[in-house]
C-alpha cells in the first residue's frame, strides 16, 4: 500500500453525542439540544467534502434509542425529516448521494417516503455520499447480511458479508469522530470500522463545527496507519 493511498481519507463517521448534556447545561430540555445539534450537521458535512472526504456517515438514531422517552424520539425524527427537506436542494445541486443504513420499516410513513424519494433521486451521483444511520445497529446489520447469504454453497467469506451490508457500495470508514468525551463505538458500523482511526473529543455536538472538523481530519493525517503491518 503506497503512502498516498495509506494517507487518503475517504470516509468519516460521526457519532453525534452530547446534545442532551449541552441542553442541560443551559437549563433547557433535551429536545432543544437535538435541535441545535441538527443545525450543526450541514457545516460539518460541507467541511468534510471541502477537505477531500468522499463519504460522511452520521449516527442519527440507533436501534437502542427507542428506549428513550417517546417525546424525545418523536422530536429526533421530526428534526431528521426537516433536515432532509431543507438539505434536499443541496444534495441535488451538489450531486451528493444519500444512503440510509438501517431498518426504516418502523418509522413514520412521511419520513420513510422522504428517505426513499431522496435515495432514488440521488442514486446515480458519484462524487460524494451522505450515509445516515437510521434505526441502525451494527450487530443487527451483520446478522441481516449473514441471513441474506446463508443459502450460499461453501464457506461465507468476508467479501460476502461486506457485499451484503448497507454500505456495500461505499468504502470502509477511515476515521470515527465521537463527541462529548465518551470513548466507545456504541454499535456503530463495527465491521466497517475494523481499521478506522478513533478521534474522541470532549466537545459536545452542538458546539462541534468547521474548526473542530478540520482539527479531527488534521489529527488523522498525523497518524501512521499500518493495517496490521509493521
Amino acid at each position: 500500500m503506497s503512502a498516498d493511498v495509506e494517507k487518503k481519507i475517504r470516509h468519516v463517521g460521526f457519532i453525534m453525542d452530547g446534545n442532551g448534556r449541552w441542553a442541560k447545561k443551559l437549563g433547557r430540555p433535551r429536545t432543544f439540544g437535538h435541535s441545535k445539534g441538527a443545525d450543526r450537521i450541514p457545516e460539518v458535512i460541507e467541511t468534510c467534502y471541502d477537505l477531500g472526504v468522499e463519504v460522511v456517515s452520521l449516527y442519527a438514531f440507533s436501534t437502542e434509542n427507542w428506549s428513550r422517552p417517546k417525546s424525545e424520539v418523536d422530536e429526533i425524527f421530526k428534526l431528521l425529516k426537516n433536515f432532509l427537506k431543507k438539505y434536499s436542494k443541496t444534495l441535488i445541486d451538489k450531486q451528493i448521494r444519500l444512503i440510509i443504513s438501517g431498518d426504516i420499516s418502523p418509522i413514520s410513513e412521511d419520513l420513510k417516503k422522504e428517505c426513499i424519494k431522496l435515495i432514488e433521486r440521488t442514486k446515480d451521483y458519484k462524487q460524494h455520499v451522505l450515509n445516515i444511520a437510521l434505526n441502525y445497529g451494527s450487530r443487527a446489520e451483520i446478522v441481516r447480511a449473514v441471513n441474506k447469504i446463508k443459502a450460499k454453497d461453501g464457506e461465507i467469506t468476508e467479501s460476502d458479508i461486506s457485499a451484503n451490508l448497507y454500505t456495500a457500495e461505499i468504502p470502509d470508514i477511515d476515521l470515527v469522530v465521537r463527541t462529548s468525551g465518551e470513548m466507545r463505538l456504541s454499535n456503530f458500523f463495527l465491521w466497517q470500522c475494523a481499521y478506522a482511526e478513533f478521534y474522541f473529543t470532549d466537545v459536545l455536538w452542538p458546539d462541534f463545527g468547521k474548526k473542530q472538523t478540520e482539527q479531527a481530519i488534521e489529527w488523522f493525517y498525523g497518524r501512521k496507519r499500518r493495517f496490521g503491518g509493521i
